[in-house]
């Protein structure tokens, strides 16, 4: 029997998310032993997370059965002490995914529109269409850097949001603070500044927020923190904002083990100092030796252009030899031949190299 109940019309136009491939689903697909698999597809952090926040781990599994706080607040606090900014400044979500989709539901009404420079992060596209809203593109110039004029002149009465990325994914590029001010100044509209790579380039806009009532500033412990696992996000938001984002938050979105781990990693230096500092050097190693043209990155990533070879063509054969890469065909506005490599250890980034060679001199 058919029901009558109908999806939204505008989740029928999405496009499903499309994620960088697991060990697992490589390891079936290809006959592969899961353990011979190397997976430089999702920007994860190749050192692993921080000792501290596996030992909170443990100890707080023991209170699984009670609810965490209702809006995460030691982590806030900690947060809050670590980068100098008032508490009702920080708010905290399940990954900067869900930080965004709080605020969306915050904004967003159906036709408002929300401006998004291309190629980027897909999610901003489908978070706004989840809200009925209509994302409204802006094309970045040749070298990838944000069109501050277009991103201005695309603002209209309708705009609630403009995403931008910084370092962009996929591209690796940064985009500079001017720029930013630049487009804060000339709108009626909130700027959310994505800053989930920023640890491994510097320049942050969260100054910003102390100084425009429409900037936002989100940050991550999926990447540099080494908790992608733990989905654990947070902004600094302009206080005007804070009541309303409350109102909308899921209640106790952030588990007891989420927020201890956070609350732990935050608080070892020096694995977070380790992280940083063996990325970049990998990072320049990648860019040194790939032998497809690399884009200049600021992120715990390298873009590669492998013309002529298809990037799915490069991406399944570097799979055959137990090599998860990311294939960028899925961002709108790239192309089908760009390939992003997430930063790995000297052991796997001397194997991806030596893979994409053997690759390149056989096509």
């Amino acid at each position: 029997m058919r029901h009558l109940i109908k999806v939204k019309q505008s989740i029928m136009e999405m496009k499903e998310y499309v994620a960088g491939k697991s060990i697992e689903e490589a390891a079936r697909s290809y006959g592969l032993d899961p353990n011979s698999i190397i997976k430089l597809a999702s920007n994860e952090n190749c050192m692993g997370p921080s000792p501290k926040a596996v030992d909170a781990i443990k100890e707080a599994a023991a209170n699984v059965h009670i609810y965490p706080s209702v809006d995460g607040v030691e982590l806030r606090e900690e947060i809050s002490r670590r980068y100098n900014m008032p508490i009702k400044n920080v708010v905290v979500g399940a990954g900067m995914d869900g930080v965004i989709e709080t605020l969306l539901r915050t904004f967003l009404d159906k036709d408002d529109e929300s401006v998004i420079p291309l190629p980027t992060f897909s999610y901003y596209e489908n978070v706004t269409r989840f809200c009925s809203a209509v994302p409204v593109y802006s094309k970045r110039k040749h070298d990838y850097s944000i069109d501050t004029d277009d991103i201005i002149a695309k603002a209209g009465e309708r705009t609630r949001f403009i995403f931008i990325t910084s370092p962009n994914n996929p591209t690796g590029n940064i985009t500079p603070i001017e720029d930013i001010k630049k487009i804060a100044e000339s709108v009626d509209s909130l700027v959310f500044v994505d800053e989930a790579y920023i640890d491994f380039a510097g320049s942050s806009a969260i100054d910003l927020v102390r100084k425009y009532d429409n900037v936002i500033v989100g940050h991550t412990m999926s990447k540099a923190w080494g908790l992608a696992g733990l989905r654990i996000g947070y902004a600094f938001i302009p206080e005007w904002i804070f009541s309303q984002y409350m109102k909308v938050a899921t209640p106790f979105n952030l588990s007891n083990i989420s927020i201890s781990a956070a609350i732990a990693a935050l608080n070892d230096g020096e694995h977070y100092r380790k992280s940083v500092e063996t990325i970049i050097r990998g990072r320049e190693q990648l860019m040194k030796d790939l032998p497809f043209k690399a884009l200049p990155s600021e992120a715990n990533f390298i873009l590669i252009d492998t013309s002529p070879l298809k990037s799915g063509y490069v991406v399944d054969e570097c799979m055959k030899r137990g090599i998860i890469l990311r294939d960028c065909a899925s961002f709108r506005g790239l192309g089908d031949t760009f390939v992003r490599i997430t930063v790995g250890t000297k052991e796997e980034n001397e194997r991806v190299i030596a893979a994409l060679r053997e690759i390149r001199d056989k096509a």
